[in-house]
């Protein structure tokens, strides 16, 4: 019986990494579609963000079956309870993800972002896409290492998104109100990404510790 739980939750925490790697990608392939202007990427990301939502479905089911048929405690109660939260993130993730690239749709032909801003979002996209692999592999490992590393690069990304206000407020700003309010959104998705992924690791280290970390 103890084997079956224990294999149980570690089947529950290969689907939460798995949804980190699904979001990862998503995000991804949703700032490939926003730098280049491709349709059928952002389509894809789109039609793709069922997948996580049907993982955390499953994910939340399974969560809710250990807890009425096992009554884990301790650690064990603490990971089931923190991978139906990171369940819930996770989707959020792939939201925000879905959310850059409908607005590559809506926005089509036309580019979304002007050409000054696009090393901006392609950095944005690579912080947050390395937090979305960082978060797997804490919740992979359980380990507390990654946790200074994942705030700082967070700090970044929210420092990236504060800093854009100043652009978009230059006066030689000539993109008119709509690419601005466009720009401002779409940023605030990497942010709230990255603050996910930040939750997520913080919770898989509380797991372990019994202690979540700042």
């Amino acid at each position: 019986m103890r084997d079956s739980f224990r294999n149980r939750l570690d089947d529950l925490v290969a689907s939460l990494v798995n949804m980190s790697d699904l979001a990862a990608a998503a995000m991804r392939d949703a700032t490939t579609a926003l730098l280049t202007n491709d349709l059928s990427t952002a389509e894809r990301v789109i039609a793709d963000d069922r997948i996580v939502d049907l993982a955390r479905s499953a994910c939340e089911s399974d969560a809710h079956l250990l807890l009425a048929l096992q009554a884990p405690v301790a650690g064990d109660l603490r990971l089931v309870i923190a991978a139906m939260h990171s369940a819930e993130s996770l989707e959020r993730m792939g939201d925000l993800a879905q959310h850059i690239a409908e607005t590559v749709r809506r926005r089509s032909p036309r580019e979304v972002l002007p050409p000054v801003l696009r090393p901006r979002f392609a950095q944005m996209a690579d912080i947050a896409v390395n937090l979305a692999h960082d978060a797997a592999e804490t919740l992979r490992t359980r380990s507390s290492g990654l946790v200074g590393a994942v705030s700082a690069a967070d700090e970044e990304l929210d420092d990236l998104h504060r800093s854009l206000f100043a652009v978009l407020e230059y006066q030689d700003w000539s993109y008119g109100v709509g690419a601005a309010v466009d720009a401002v959104r779409l940023s605030q998705c990497y942010e709230r990404f990255g603050d996910h992924a930040l939750s997520i690791v913080r919770r898989a280290t509380f797991v372990e510790t019994g202690v979540m970390a700042s």
